[in-house]
């Protein structure tokens, strides 16, 4: 079957209209087999569960590129919901929701939040850090088994008929549910934002407040994710080598 009509572009596919009610996402040329058999994975693992997500059905290959079938969802991303309306307390509540019924979950059969920490030490944390230090503050993290998205912001969350859907599977993992706030946290709150980006000053005003507003939602509170957030931004570095983390 041949690919429809072009209804997105990301970092690593473009998404294409495929029979009624599917879309393929398929992965640039030269993207590796093991990361879309990863996310494959990662989706099937949870395609069963309970919160709002579209489900994947199958990996194929398209004009010599690898792609997984997924379930279409019409809508918009709550990134550009809320650069449209500006509603920063509603983002909040849409997130926290969605973040709440997904970190209810338990799992197993994907790699522990530990481990992806571990694997991203860069060889000079930093100044007053050794990687061995960078290990031991991963180790005394809490262990855990919920399900994790790894990558849970706004960008990731399409809103479809009022209700927010995740998207993108490929950074999933298991481990205590704080992590997955301090990771959504440090992604709205520290990461840049391009500087070539259309509404990049509304977006930079937005960061600080949206954290805030996401952790009342969740009824979490910075200090019980500090310890977490440290080590995330430590090892970020070797996450992101080139990026310039927005650290006051």
């Amino acid at each position: 079957m041949k690919c429809g009509k072009m209804l997105g572009v990301g970092n690593t596919a473009t998404v294409y209209e495929w029979e009624e009610g599917k879309v393929l996402k398929l992965f640039y040329e030269g993207y590796p087999k093991k990361s879309v058999e990863k996310e494959f994975h990662n989706a099937m693992a949870i395609r069963n569960m309970n919160f709002a997500k579209p489900k994947a059905y199958e990996i194929i290959s398209c004009k010599e590129r690898m792609g997984i079938i997924y379930d279409r969802v019409e809508g918009e991303s709550l990134l550009d919901w809320v650069i449209k309306t500006g509603d920063v307390e509603k983002c909040a509540v849409h997130m926290a929701k969605l973040h709440k019924a997904m970190l209810q979950n338990s799992i197993n059969n994907v790699p522990h939040y530990k481990d992806f920490l571990k694997l991203h030490i860069p060889k000079e944390p930093s100044v007053n850090l050794s990687k061995e230090e960078v290990l031991q503050s991963i180790d005394k993290l809490p262990d855990g088994s919920a399900l994790c998205h790894g990558d849970f912001h706004p960008g990731n969350i399409l809103i479809s008929n009022g209700h927010a859907v995740v998207i993108d599977f490929m950074n999933l993992c298991h481990g205590d549910f704080l992590y997955d706030v301090a990771r959504t946290i440090f992604l709205i709150e520290y990461t840049p934002v391009p500087v070539e980006l259309e509404h990049r000053e509304m977006l930079l005003k937005f960061k600080k407040t949206l954290a805030d507003l996401y952790l009342i939602q969740m009824n979490v509170t910075r200090e019980r994710i500090q310890d977490y957030l440290t080590v995330i931004i430590t090892v970020r570095k070797g996450e992101c080598p080139n990026e310039e983390l927005n650290i006051r």
